[in-house]
């Protein structure tokens, strides 16, 4: 495996990442809406039936409300977001990475922990920057009740008629912070992957994979989880019925103070379970297809190469 990934450009890791994350989102996206819908829902949310206990109680509110298609409500933004946030994450990281490498580790030595998180957050700021507005939409999306809810485009437009170009990038702020938590997990990964392979000497096969991926974003997912409801409260807006009875957020301290003083320190992890369990299994896919999607990709550069020197013979 290692001698493919060094023939393969970093362009190929993108599109190799980008087509496992959209399957990973599509096979978890229900628990994603749910997550999603905890995260911002209140105490008021309770008195009107509308809150979600756990994952099952989401589900089957969903289902009676809104039918089947409520679980998959903005999935198509969501997979326009997940594969341009994935595609520019692993092109930025391994173009960093391997720049890095030529210039400063060309005998190919194991990079430091402090560095592979460096890289990670520098590749991280540089997605966050692009892609926030599909983030922002989508959430949109999936927290409005059915009938206000609208496509992608008239989503933007909404967003751009009603708070302007900066209501695009809701939410930048905890989104740069949380830089940090692809960086905790891609650092943890290539760390955990590489005691597995090199002290328990066990081969890197896709249920090796998909546990050291899901350790290693379960760890991320604690440590950054108060300011992922933060930024979720910050681009959330709360429906046309409840809008003039909430008080918008002015940042993220403000959503952790406010949620701290009426909820308590548990109302900073709500729905920490389920993104948890998101988190994990979309995470473990990502990494554990992404090598076989590595192969695939490889091989269609290849027959690209091959096709394009049959033409200039």
């Amino acid at each position: 495996m290692p001698a493919t990934q060094e023939t393969l450009p970093p362009v190929g890791h993108a599109l190799a990442g980008s087509a496992g994350a959209m399957f990973a989102l599509t096979v978890v996206y229900p628990l994603d809406i749910i997550k999603t819908r905890i995260q911002v829902q209140t105490k008021a949310d309770a008195e009107n039936g509308e809150h979600y206990s756990s994952v099952f109680d989401g589900m089957k509110k969903i289902l009676a409300k809104e039918g089947l298609s409520g679980l998959y409500a903005g999935l198509g933004s969501s997979l326009i977001g997940t594969a341009s946030t994935n595609f520019t994450y692993f092109y930025c990281y391994s173009l960093i990475r391997e720049s890095y490498n030529k210039r400063y580790n060309p005998r190919g030595g194991t990079l430091s922990t402090a560095l592979e998180l460096i890289l990670g957050a520098a590749a991280g700021a540089l997605t966050t920057l692009i892609t926030t507005p599909v983030s922002v939409i989508t959430t949109r999306q999936q927290t409005l009740p059915a009938n206000e809810r609208q496509g992608v485009m008239k989503t933007c437009e909404t967003i751009l008629a009603e708070e302007g170009i900066q209501g695009l990038w809701r939410g930048i702020k905890p989104s740069l912070l949380l830089c940090v938590n692809p960086a905790i997990t891609y650092g943890s990964f290539e760390k955990i992957k590489q005691l597995v392979v090199d002290v328990l000497k066990l081969p890197l096969s896709p249920g090796v994979n998909f546990l050291v991926g899901a350790l290693s974003k379960t760890l991320a997912t604690v440590i950054t989880y108060p300011y992922i409801m933060a930024k979720v409260r910050l681009q959330w807006t709360p429906s046309k019925e409840k809008r003039m009875k909430t008080l918008a957020y002015k940042g993220s301290l403000d959503v952790l103070s406010r949620v701290l003083k009426t909820e308590g320190i548990f109302g900073l992890y709500k729905g920490m379970s389920t993104q948890i369990t998101k988190a994990v299994l979309s995470q473990a896919l990502l990494l554990m297809l992404k090598d076989i999607f590595t192969n695939y990709t490889l091989l269609l550069f290849v027959l690209i190469k091959s096709s394009q020197k049959l033409k200039r013979a």
